[in-house]
């Protein structure tokens, strides 16, 4: 129901939402340098607003949305060269596609090891909590991947699941993803690539003639890949999608659903809406492959941009960029963190790994950078990092 625009209480409350909205830091301002999230591309603002109500978890009220729904799918299965025997699964996010991953991977093997690099997101910690799996840790080379040798001697009876990572959280770093689906292809061991960010980057840096691993379903040992449009997707949160070799694997996760429209039911969420949804759809059909193609490559050139301007100030890399990501070294992660976020700057700190982590997203301009260089020196020089 619309209200007047006299109605004093509605807009009271709209007033009060605004002074809480004024407190958070914004995409907008170019501020937030740490976040694999992104101001989303118009076009996905515009599409979620439109799908507010739509609801994917009951799909024949939305049949029109369940349609938006496959035809991404489509789209993702041809960027990530998926075999004909594939399908895809929407979730909110990385975590919830890992999540999901290992679920399958569980079901079919009858087992509860995962073994992952150290370099493996948080949410892994959560499947162990979730699911009882044990986590089985292998260490990294000097360029901060999965060691392929040490893996070798960690696989073994108990494995349920290989994972790889396609642009660590940390660094944005690949692991050799085709000498580890080899591996797992030998041993009949179920391999999940967490893509999360590298799954809208890595194919177009490909195109671009950048010298980076393959990662997807072209590598014959690959079971599953989760990817999100929320970060280098360009869409809003929230939005990832797991992609699966074999649609009947799904049988595994699925449950009768009574109630609903759909007589069975895979995944974890019931209620699914579908304005994230129309909101990655949009922008993938708005861009195509050749504009986001076009995205990468400006995102790299920002990165490389702010590799020269931060090396120039003195400091130095943890690894050269991969992606659109960069490690810079500092004895004191937590206190510059601070003293940036006091300046209006965020970033990320990686204690692991004593450095402050930059993100540079489709919204980080050469012009940001030279804002924050400044700011940067001063900072480093204040807490005797310089």
């Amino acid at each position: 129901m619309e209200r007047p625009k006299t109605d004093l209480r509605y807009n009271g409350v709209l007033k009060e939402l605004e002074e809480f909205q004024q407190r958070d830091f914004s995409f907008a301002s170019g501020r937030i340098l740490g976040s694999m999230c992104a101001l989303p591309h118009p076009i996905a603002r515009e599409a979620y607003i439109r799908f507010l109500e739509t609801n994917l978890g009951d799909p024949e009220l939305c049949p029109g949305t369940k349609a938006i729904e496959d035809r991404f799918i489509a789209f993702l299965a041809r960027l990530l060269h998926a075999p004909k025997t594939a399908t895809g699964q929407i979730v909110s996010g990385g975590t919830e596609g890992n999540i999901t991953a290992m679920w399958l991977a569980k079901q079919l093997s009858k087992r509860n090891e995962v073994v992952l690099p150290k370099s493996a997101h948080f949410s892994f910690a959560k499947i162990a909590s979730l699911m009882g799996m044990k986590l089985v840790e292998v260490p990294l080379t000097r360029d901060y991947v999965m060691d392929v040798s040490s893996l070798k001697k960690k696989i073994g009876k108990s494995t349920a699941a290989v994972v790889g990572i396609a642009g660590s959280t940390e660094l944005g770093t690949i692991d050799p993803i085709p000498e580890i689906s080899e591996l797992c292809a030998q041993e009949h061991v179920f391999f999940h690539v967490d893509a999360a960010f590298g799954g809208f980057v890595i194919p177009f840096l490909r195109k671009l003639g950048e010298d980076v691993p393959q990662f997807d379903f072209q590598c014959s040992g690959v079971s599953t890949v989760s990817l999100d449009s929320h970060k280098m997707g360009y869409s809003a949160i929230p939005l990832g999608t797991l992609m699966i070799r074999k649609s009947s694997w799904l049988e595994s996760i699925t449950v009768e659903s009574p109630y609903i429209s759909s007589e069975r039911q895979a995944g974890i969420l019931g209620t699914r809406s579908g304005a994230p949804v129309a909101a990655a759809y949009a922008v993938a059909r708005y861009l195509g492959e050749d504009g986001y193609c076009e995205m990468v490559r400006s995102c790299m050139e920002v990165t490389r941009y702010a590799q020269r301007r931060i090396t120039g100030l003195g400091l130095s890399l943890v690894t050269p960029p991969t992606m659109n990501v960069l490690g810079v070294k500092v004895k004191k992660p937590a206190t510059v963190v601070k003293r940036l976020s006091e300046q209006g700057w965020r970033v990320n700190k990686v204690e692991r790994l004593s450095c402050i982590r930059i993100v540079c997203m489709p919204h980080i301009t050469k012009e940001i950078i030279d804002e924050f260089i400044p700011v940067l020196k001063n900072t480093c020089e204040e807490v005797g990092e310089l």
